[in-house]
C-alpha cells in the first residue's frame, strides 16, 4: 500500500521532497522535506489518498531540508591552527571498535608519511590516551594559556581524557560538552599538522552536527561490523554527515572475521560482507575489512596499537591498505620519508 500511496503524493509533490511514507493501521503519515506549506494542495492530496481502500486518516508533516534549517549556518568556525585537512572517523553505534581504527588510521597515515594529529571528541567515553599511551600524563603549557598536544608513536594527540580521572562519568549537556572541545581543539598548539583525524562520539547528536557546522571537515570514516543492527545505525550515521555536507570518505568493516590461529580456519562471526554490500547499495567507497584478533584489542589496551608495535603485521597491513585510500582521495602528498614508527 505505501507504494501506492507514494505515487499519489508524488502527482502533488516532488519525489525529491518526499522523506518518507508511512502506514500505521490505517492512518497514512506522509513527512515532506523543503516545502512551503499548501493548504489547497494538501487537501487535494488528502482528498485523494482518502479515496484508498483502508486508508482512513491522512497526516502530512512539513519538515524544513536540514541544509535549508542551516545545520551549517554562516557563523564563526573553530580556529584550529596549523591543520590543512580534518577527517572524523565515526559510527552509528557504540562498540563496534570507532576508537581502535581512529587510533590505527591516524599511525597509518603517519606511517605513509604524513604529519599527523589525533584528537578525541568522544568526550562521554576517551579512550585515545590509553591506546596511545599518555594516559596519566599531565598537559603541558608554555604560557599559561595553550596546550601542548601529547605525543606519542610520532603523531600528536589531545584528548578530554587527560583532564578527568578515568572512573568519573561527564554528566554535561551538550553545549558544555561542544565547549570543552572547542577549547581543546582551539587552544591547543598543533605543529604543522598535513592531516588530523577526530575520533567523534558514537551515533548522530550535538558534537557530530556542531564539528560540522564549526570545522570544515574533509571527510568522514563511518566504522561498522558486518551484523545488521551495526549496519542499521552506520547507514543514519552515512545520511546524517551527507546532511550537513560532510563528503563520506567510506565503510570500514571491523572485526570483519575471525582466523583461528591454530586450525586456520576463518569464521564470519558477526556476518559476511555486511558493510561491504552496505557501501555498494549506497554509493559509497568501501574502504577495507579489519579482521577480530586478539593482539589488536591487547596492543590497544597496552598503550601500543597494532600498526605501531607490529607494522608488518597482517592486521597494519589491513590499515594501511584504507589509509592509501585515503590519501588519494583527499589528494593528500606525504612530506617526509615513510618512518617504521
Amino acid at each position: 500500500m505505501e507504494d501506492k500511496i507514494k505515487a499519489i503524493v508524488e502527482q502533488f509533490f516532488s519525489p525529491e521532497n518526499i522523506e518518507s511514507v508511512k502506514i500505521f493501521g490505517q492512518r497514512a503519515i506522509i513527512t515532506l522535506r523543503n516545502v512551503a506549506e499548501n493548504q489547497e494542495l494538501e487537501d487535494l492530496a488528502k482528498k485523494s489518498l482518502l479515496a484508498i481502500d483502508g486508508v482512513e486518516k491522512v497526516s502530512i508533516v512539513y519538515t524544513a531540508d536540514k541544509k535549508v534549517q542551516n545545520l551549517r549556518p554562516q557563523q564563526e568556525k573553530y580556529n584550529v591552527r596549523n591543520v590543512k585537512k580534518i577527517i572524523g572517523v565515526a559510527s552509528g553505534k557504540g562498540g563496534v571498535g570507532k576508537s581502535t581504527t581512529s587510533v590505527n588510521l591516524a599511525l597509518a597515515l603517519s606511517k605513509a608519511g604524513l604529519n599527523v594529529a589525533l584528537f578525541d571528541a568522544d568526550i562521554y567515553g576517551p579512550s585515545v590516551p590509553t591506546m596511545l599511551g599518555y594516559e596519566g600524563q599531565n598537559l603541558a603549557t608554555v604560557d599559561g594559556k595553550s596546550f601542548e598536544p601529547f605525543e606519542a608513536c610520532g603523531i600528536q594527540s589531545m584528548s578530554i581524557g587527560t583532564l578527568i580521572d578515568r572512573n568519573q562519568p561527564l554528566i554535561w549537556r551538550g553545549a558544555k560538552a561542544c565547549g570543552a572541545i572547542e577549547q581543546l581543539l582551539t587552544e591547543t598548539n598543533w605543529h604543522n599538522v598535513d592531516v588530523m583525524v577526530i575520533d567523534m562520539p558514537p551515533g548522530t547528536g550535538d558534537i557530530q552536527i556542531t564539528l560540522s557546522q564549526k570545522l570544515d571537515m574533509d571527510g568522514v570514516v563511518i566504522v561498522s561490523t558486518p551484523q545488521d543492527i551495526a549496519l542499521i545505525d552506520a547507514i543514519k550515521g552515512v545520511n546524517m554527515f551527507k546532511r550537513v555536507d560532510v563528503p563520506i570518505l567510506g565503510i570500514v568493516e571491523n572485526m570483519s572475521y575471525y582466523i583461528c590461529e591454530h586450525c586456520g580456519t576463518r569464521a564470519d562471526i558477526f556476518g559476511h560482507e555486511g558493510a561491504k554490500k552496505t557501501a555498494e547499495k549506497m554509493g559509497e567507497t568501501f574502504l577495507g575489512e579489519i579482521p577480530l584478533h586478539l593482539s589488536i584489542r591487547e596492543n590497544a589496551d597496552n598503550g601500543t596499537p597494532i600498526v605501531a608495535s607490529a607494522p608488518q603485521s597482517p592486521y597494519s597491513i589491513a590499515y594501511m591498505d584504507i589509509a592509501e585510500k585515503i590519501i588519494s582521495e583527499l589528494k593528500l602528498e606525504p612530506n617526509k620519508k615513510a618512518s617504521n614508527l
